[in-house]
C-alpha cells in the first residue's frame, strides 16, 4: 500500500481536476464532499496521520495541509464562479436597456378614507374599538333602546343566523353601534371611541346601495357634555375630510338610541357639482338616558353623544364615484386611480 506522502499529490490533482470540470454549483459540491467532507479522501489522510512514526509526521503532516489549503482555495473560486454564473441569464441580455420598475401596491380608497377619519378623531384624543360582526339581539338592538317592533329588528332588513343553538338568535350586525354598547359595558366612564366597521343589511345591490358595507361611529361620554361639543366634533372631522369649505346643518330626527337625535346634511364644492345644495351624511344626537341605565351608567351624573355614517359614502363624494359597487369589484383599472 502506498504511504501517505505518496497519496497526497495524486489526491490533490485529482482534486483539482474535478473542482475545475464541475458545470455547476451541485456538481462542485458533492466533489468537494468526496475530497473534503467529513469522509472525504483527504480528511481520511489527516486522520491517518496518528498512526505514522514521529519523524514523518512533520513531512507528511506540511504537505497535506498545503494540499489540503490548495484544494480549499480553489473550491472557494470555483463556487465564486459558479454562483456569477448561476446569476446571469442563459439568453444574451443587453444590459443597458432602462430598468423595469416594479409597481407597488397601495391602499383600498375605503381604507384610505378609513385611516383618514381616524387620523382626525385622534388628534381630539378618541381610541379606536373593535368588536364582533356576528352579534346578538341584545347589543344589537335591546341595550341601544331599540324596540321589539322597530322596523330595523324585521327579518327583511337584517341577516339573522340559523345555528340550530337553543335560545336568542344571531345576526350579521347591522351597525357598529353594538360596540358602544360592549366598550360601555367593560369599562366606566370616561369614554372617547370610534368604531370603524363592517356591517350588514338586507339591501338590494344598485349604485348606492349593498348589503355589505363600511360605517364608522363615535362615542363620547363625560360629565357636561353638550350639543355644541357633538357639532364642533362632527364639523371638525368633516372639514379635515372633504375640505375647508364644508358647511354642515343638523335636521331634528329621531333615532332610538339617542334624544334629541339629528341628521347631519353638509355642503361643499363637491355637493354642488352633483347637481345638489344638500346632502345627507350622518346621524347623530345625545346618548338616549336609558341607554346609559342598560349598561350601568349614571344618567344624571353622565351625559355624552353619539354619531355614524357610512365610509363608502365619504369616498364617493371625496372621489367622485357614483356607483357604490366599483368599490367591491377588485378591478385593477378602478384601484391604481387611487
Amino acid at each position: 500500500m502506498p504511504s501517505i506522502l505518496d497519496q497526497i499529490e495524486p489526491l490533490e490533482r485529482a482534486a483539482l481536476d474535478e473542482f475545475n470540470a464541475a458545470t455547476g454549483l451541485i456538481e462542485l459540491d458533492k466533489a468537494r464532499a468526496k475530497y473534503l467532507g467529513s469522509n472525504g479522501a483527504i480528511t481520511s489522510l489527516l486522520k491517518q496521520l496518528g498512526g505514522l512514526p514521529k519523524e514523518e509526521k512533520p513531512a507528511a503532516g506540511k504537505r497535506l495541509n498545503e494540499a489540503k489549503s490548495r484544494v480549499e482555495a480553489l473550491y472557494s473560486e470555483r463556487r465564486e464562479e459558479l454562483e456569477l454564473k448561476a446569476a446571469l441569464p442563459d439568453e444574451p441580455t443587453d444590459f443597458t436597456l432602462p430598468g423595469r420598475r416594479r409597481t407597488l401596491g397601495k391602499l383600498h380608497p375605503l381604507t384610505q378614507v378609513t385611516d383618514d377619519i381616524v387620523r382626525s378623531f385622534r388628534k381630539l384624543g378618541f381610541a379606536v374599538a373593535d368588536g364582533p360582526e356576528v352579534e346578538d339581539e341584545y347589543h344589537c338592538f335591546d341595550a341601544l333602546n331599540t324596540p321589539a317592533d322597530h322596523p330595523a329588528r324585521d327579518i327583511q332588513d337584517t341577516f339573522f343566523i340559523d345555528d340550530g343553538s337553543v335560545g336568542a338568535p344571531l345576526l350579521l350586525r347591522t351597525h357598529t353601534s353594538s360596540v358602544q354598547i360592549r366598550v360601555m359595558q367593560s369599562q366606566p366612564p370616561p369614554v372617547r371611541i370610534i368604531v370603524p366597521g363592517r356591517v350588514y343589511r338586507r339591501d338590494t345591490s344598485d349604485a348606492t346601495h349593498n348589503p355589505t358595507f363600511h360605517q364608522i361611529e363615535g362615542l363620547y361620554v363625560d360629565k357636561d357634555v353638550t350639543v355644541g361639543d357633538l357639532m364642533g366634533t362632527v364639523e371638525f372631522v368633516f372639514r379635515e375630510m372633504l375640505g375647508e369649505d364644508v358647511k354642515l346643518r343638523f335636521r331634528p330626527h329621531y333615532f332610538s338610541y339617542t334624544e334629541p337625535s339629528f341628521e347631519i346634511d353638509f355642503s361643499s364644492a363637491l355637493v354642488r357639482k352633483m347637481g345638489k345644495d344638500w346632502l345627507e351624511i350622518a346621524g347623530c344626537g345625545m346618548v338616549h338616558p336609558q341607554v346609559f341605565e342598560n349598561v350601568g351608567y349614571d344618567p344624571e351624573v353622565w351625559s355624552g353623544w353619539a354619531f355614524g355614517f357610512g365610509i363608502e359614502r365619504i369616498a364617493m363624494i371625496r372621489y367622485g364615484i357614483n356607483d357604490i359597487r366599483l368599490f367591491y369589484e377588485n378591478d385593477i383599472r378602478f384601484l391604481e386611480q387611487f
